[in-house]
């Protein structure tokens, strides 16, 4: 039975957080059905986890080589399993997979959260043991649920994440086998191989996509939301609305579109839309420096941490789209609602959006698996980077005190020009820009001030310390040619002395 993941992505730790893994070189049959119990329980919505036998785990790392298990040990540890599965309360059964890596024989035990939370499970197998406890998982360790925890536990009694709740108002058969098996093609799983040969609702069941008894069997919402071709039908207004306005002569114009379809096909296909429509792209070439500047009115990387962010942490139980509205100035992103409570204010003041429990597990697993985002709340630190890199304002992370909205505000590149501008030294305008300073300064001009001159006629928003790295001129000759070309009346400064930029006048 192949799992819907690829095994050496899962094993290397690249989609899967350590906390998410535990690496047993046996069969220990109290320590995993503990951990069993922890990952059913998903105190922390994390989506469960893998508990991988015959890998020694040493500090959360795997070690290059598997230990492995004795092949014909298989069926007797999985029969093992099935009395572990019985002694949990309510009883709980997880996904198994033999497997060969690296020519050792390995077995994955996929403990995805469960419906019937909270679980418990013996403390002890001793035979005389009746003392019965709620594990949890607390990193990447497996411990027992004390006091508050336990209460906060219990609490999630009846709170199944929206991603994982069965959708009564569908059937299995709006689950489509195509996108299923584009997804498992995308991500290099085993299951891609047998996926047509398997009874459909077995499929369904092994990607824990589907739950139910056999006459029953019913979708979930994460099975609705990847692999239906419109979970618009299901899932109110679980699309993407963009708003492009854009200006011409004849005033204000509006360009709406909506993005519909499987959520992840959403991303791809908004961000492709951004890309071929608004991204642009500006080339600064300097006449004494090799190295042209280059920059995007918005950089992609910003652009597609914040999409996805967007579809991730939005409340797919609140009837509102994800909203991207794209003025003359900036990128707006807007989902609903805000972050979650366990982000406090003062963190989010200092841009430290750091949660302890995500809102939609299964989401954020497949997202992962599909290279989308990285699970790790890096998502705002990756922002603020790409930003960063491509000479951008700093983003903008906006919700009011109620936490019911999320808005993240991309400025526009303040040095971005529209239409791309060349080489200053082959445009044929440079005649008349040479002429019109040469007459205005009396023919005095030498090499260097033409430097400068033409310089800020390509970039106004040039400051000192970037003329003198561009045109290799020393500090003082930059700041005297500067200090002649104001007294003549050549240029003039428009704004601070941080903010603002050259005017040249001609």
């Amino acid at each position: 039975m192949a799992l819907p993941i690829n095994i050496g992505d899962l094993l290397s730790g690249n989609v899967v957080e350590w906390e998410r893994i535990e690496f047993k070189k046996g069969f220990n049959d109290e320590a995993i059905l503990h951990t069993m119990c922890a990952f059913a329980n998903d105190f922390n919505n994390w989506g469960g986890g893998y508990i991988v036998i015959g890998i020694a785990g040493q500090e959360g790392k795997l070690n290059i080589q598997p230990i492995g298990i004795e092949p014909d040990s298989v069926d007797r540890i999985q029969k093992e399993l099935l009395r572990l599965c019985n002694l949990m309360h309510p009883v709980y059964f997880p996904i198994v997979e033999p497997i060969t890596y690296k020519n050792k024989q390995l077995l994955i035990i996929w403990v995805p959260g469960g419906q019937t939370r909270p679980y418990k499970a013996p403390a002890s197998l001793s035979k005389n043991n009746k003392d019965y406890k709620y594990y949890i998982r607390h990193f990447s360790s497996t411990v027992a649920a004390k006091d508050a925890e336990l209460k906060e536990l219990v609490s999630l009694a009846g709170v199944v994440p929206f991603d994982d709740r069965i959708n009564h108002h569908a059937s299995i058969a709006d689950i489509k086998l195509t996108l299923i098996k584009e997804f498992l093609h995308e991500v290099q799983s085993d299951l891609y191989h047998t996926a047509s040969n398997l009874p459909f609702e077995t499929l369904c069941r092994q990607m824990n996509i589907a739950y139910g008894a056999d006459e029953c069997i019913k979708p979930l919402n994460i099975g609705l939301l990847l692999f239906n071709d419109k979970p618009q039908d299901f899932i109110r207004y679980s699309q993407i609305e963009l708003v492009h306005f854009a200006t011409d002569a004849g005033g204000d114009m509006l360009d709406e579109k909506i993005f519909s379809g499987p959520i992840q096909q959403q991303i791809k296909d908004v961000l492709r839309y951004m890309k071929n429509m608004i991204l642009k792209e500006q080339i600064i070439k300097y006449p004494n420096r090799e190295k042209a500047d280059r920059f995007f009115n918005y950089p992609y990387d910003a652009l597609e941490e914040s999409v996805v962010n967007a579809m991730y942490h939005r409340d797919y139980d609140i009837r509102e789209p994800v909203e991207i509205r794209i003025n003359k100035d900036c990128i707006q992103i807007l989902n609903f609602p805000g972050p979650d409570r366990s982000i406090r204010d003062c963190d989010i003041e200092k841009k430290l959006f750091v949660t302890r429990r995500y809102r939609n597990r299964r989401i954020g697993e497949y997202f992962k698996e599909m290279k989308l985002t990285e699970g790790r709340c890096t998502g705002i630190p990756k922002i603020r980077t790409a930003m960063k890199n491509n000479g951008s304002a700093e983003p903008i992370f906006e919700t009011d005190a109620n936490r019911t909205f999320f808005l993240v505000t991309l400025p526009k590149h303040p040095f971005f020009v529209e239409n791309e501008i060349g080489d200053l030294k082959d445009n044929p305008d440079n005649g008349a820009i040479n002429e019109a300073i040469n007459g205005a300064i009396n023919g005095a001009i030498n090499g260097d001030i033409k430097t400068i001159i033409l310089l800020l006629e390509k970039n106004p928003y040039l400051s000192k310390p970037k003329l003198e790295e561009v045109s290799g001129l020393s500090k003082r000759k930059i700041e005297n040619i500067i200090s002649s070309l104001k007294k003549q009346g050549i240029i003039v400064r428009i704004g601070s002395n941080k903010t603002g930029y050259w005017k040249i006048i001609k």
